[in-house]
């Protein structure tokens, strides 16, 4: 904090000090009958004749985000969460002293409730006439100057409630993803989906490949692991019968920070019986462009420079084949083969590890140089078993699974696949992750014996998907990082 906003503070302060010798600084009787939304929608149509024969009184209440004293009058723009209103203050309309003592002495950032009458300026704009005010809530702290956000970025994300107060980008940012997390439930609910809620402290953590948060449960002294992903708890759910399942929640994952990936992040996870991975893909570009359209009202959005259409059929590639079409040199055959994969990355400057198989190596690859180049949606299919230990092998070809990944923007958004209900073959891809994490890999999954008596039991066939809820945020409000569009997003301590 600067010297001048050290001295604001102290002022502010002593004008609170002289406030409570009044009486209550902060209170709580103001009881307001309507807000900035409901004013503009019933009057900004009306004129100044109107509003004149038939007096409208209001009561209001909000920020002050300019004030304009001109000695015995003065104008001030109040915010509510809807938008602002102007006020016209005049000390001969006001009770003996109110204009000096209280309006005049008004800073901004100060919470105010106003009881009036409306009309209009002479430039045409909607006021409210003040009758009475009163003093809510102090400001202690001043607000940015020109009221156009902050500008450190990095201060926006730590003081996010000063960010909301002087932003309006970033408050309709968040209005926008209420609408997104609705439409999709909305969408599924219409379809005859179950939403669940499923633990989010777990003995085992499962369904990703993930380094998972550790905790500690006092009272039965034992470790517990923050969720890795909700997917496994969903299935559990079609064994025990309910056939149509989703959650939208948060997931945890000890991962790094970035752009694109914060340790907390919401995830909608959904299945649905007898469909498979073919009916997912269709059920997702559905889903995905119905919420665009309805949210944004097109299916075309505009994404850090980029006209991307969600309403065009999504792209679908083998992972092979993506490979294949962005380095012409690699031939169907090289795209199996671990040694030519292994030397190809070299070439390109990323070291891989030697124990990692063809179906990973290709993987890496794609993630190396084709991911960031598919703009327009594009679905990924073709994943080789050894990176996909929860998903259905191919009827046509075993050493590769029945699953897609969407991608759009050069980023993944999408995940999904015909379920794995073989309780033998499952049990063996989850020792085989077991016992990598044995030697090491933090990301390999846990072995769950729980889950594995659930398949026994018999999971219906069924396809499941998973959508990154704050990416698909970030493309329908043009957001270059995920940390604008998490309200507190997690940061590194301050120096």
């Amino acid at each position: 904090m600067t010297t001048e906003e050290n001295d604001q503070v102290l002022q502010r302060k002593q004008k609170l000090e002289v406030l409570r010798g009044d009486g209550n600084a902060y209170p709580n009787d103001f009881r307001r009958d309507t807000d900035t939304q409901e004013i503009r929608r019933n009057y900004d149509h009306i004129d100044e004749q109107a509003l004149t024969a038939t007096p409208t009184r209001v009561t209001i209440a909000g920020r002050v985000m300019t004030r304009r004293v001109m000695g015995k009058a003065g104008f001030a723009d109040m915010h509510d969460e809807h938008g602002k209103i102007q006020i016209y203050a005049q000390r001969d309309r006001l009770a003996d002293g109110v204009y000096n003592r209280l309006f005049r002495k008004l800073d901004i950032g100060d919470l105010i409730g106003v009881v009036g009458t409306l009309f209009r300026t002479r430039t045409g704009e909607l006021t409210v006439q003040v009758e009475d005010i009163r003093l809510l809530v102090k400001g202690l702290r001043p607000l940015p100057d020109k009221f156009h956000g902050l500008a450190d970025v990095e201060t926006r994300y730590r003081r996010r409630y000063v960010d909301l107060i002087v932003n309006e980008q970033s408050r309709q940012t968040f209005r926008r993803r209420a609408q997104i997390t609705a439409s999709l439930r909305r969408f599924l609910d219409q379809r005859g989906y179950l939403e669940i809620e499923s633990p989010m402290m777990q003995v085992i953590p499962g369904g990703a490949n993930a380094r998972p948060f550790i905790t500690h449960h006092n009272a039965l002294d034992m470790d517990l692991f923050m969720r890795v992903a909700q997917e496994l708890y969903i299935k559990r759910c079609l064994v025990g019968g309910f056939e149509r399942v989703y959650e939208m929640n948060r997931n945890f994952r000890n991962e790094g920070l970035s752009t694109e990936h914060n340790p907390e992040f919401t995830m909608l996870e959904y299945n649905e019986a007898y469909l498979d991975y073919v009916d997912y893909m269709d059920l997702t570009e559905d889903m995905l462009r119905t919420v665009t359209e309805e949210v944004t009202g097109s299916a075309v959005v505009e994404y850090q420079g980029h006209q991307i259409d969600l309403g065009a059929s999504f792209r679908r590639l083998s992972l092979g084949e993506a490979v294949r079409s962005h380095h012409g040199t690699l031939s169907e055959s090289d795209c199996k083969d671990a040694a030519v994969l292994r030397r190809h990355l070299s070439s390109t400057g990323v070291e891989s590890s030697p124990d990692s198989d063809a179906g990973e190596l290709l993987l890496e690859v794609f993630e190396q140089s084709v991911e960031a180049t598919l703009i327009q949606p594009t679905f990924i299919t073709g994943h080789p078993v050894s990176v996909s230990p929860l998903s259905r092998r191919s009827e046509s070809d075993p050493d590769m699974t029945d699953r897609f990944e969407l991608f759009i923007a050069g980023r993944e958004l999408a995940n999904g696949f015909s379920e794995l209900n073989d309780p033998q073959d499952q049990e063996e891809r989850l020792r085989r992750q077991a016992s990598e994490k044995a030697g090491g890999d933090e990301e390999a999954m846990f072995f769950d014996q729980d889950y594995i008596d659930a398949l026994e039991y018999g999971l219906p066939p069924n396809a499941g998907g998973g959508i990154g809820i704050d990416r698909f945020v970030m493309l329908l409000t043009d957001s270059r990082s995920i940390r604008d569009v998490l309200l507190f997003p997690h940061l590194r301590p301050e120096a």
